[in-house]
């Protein structure tokens, strides 16, 4: 495991992808490919959240993004080697890198990186995303994927403070 910067939902190929959106309120969590019809009629999301992971994760990126002026992103799924390289790249990516914190997870691959962006690094330090790293690699070791995620954006935030 390896810990980086880095921000927003979005995932890799043999994944499901989870993709942040832009909104008036910062990105938001969604997956794309295949919306099945439950039985109650509501839309359902195939992948490895479930509906209520997924809000649960939107509700918290949101809430950091608002509390500290930051924007929180989360990859999941496979990222190419050399997998900091690759996380980097996917930070440039976004929408204000600047201010920009990606949370990279390859369950498969059993990594993790965290990429900051050159603004959020002066609030939230290197010290800072290892401590939320190893909270989330605990989570994710007792196979509670959503939680870790959770921990970790809650933790970052935390470090960050208010804007």
């Amino acid at each position: 495991m390896t810990v980086g910067e880095h921000q927003e939902v979005i995932s890799g190929p043999g994944e499901q992808p989870l993709t942040a959106l832009d909104h008036p309120g910062g990105p938001t969590l969604t997956e794309n490919p295949e919306l099945t019809m439950s039985q109650d009629g509501i839309d359902a999301l195939d992948g490895p959240f479930t509906t209520r992971q997924l809000l649960r994760l939107d509700e918290a990126l949101r809430v950091a993004d608002q509390q500290t002026g930051l924007t929180f992103s989360v990859y999941i799924g496979d990222l190419e080697e050399p997998v900091r390289e690759h996380a980097e790249q996917l930070h440039r990516q976004l929408k204000g890198a600047a201010t920009a914190v990606l949370i990279a997870v390859s369950p498969n691959q059993r990594m993790l990186e965290i990429v900051t962006g050159p603004d959020a690094r002066k609030r939230i330090s290197d010290r800072d995303s290892k401590l939320a790293a190893l909270s989330m690699a605990a989570s994710f070791a007792g196979g509670d994927l959503a939680g870790g995620v959770l921990s970790g954006l809650d933790q970052l935030a935390s470090h960050a403070g208010r804007h």
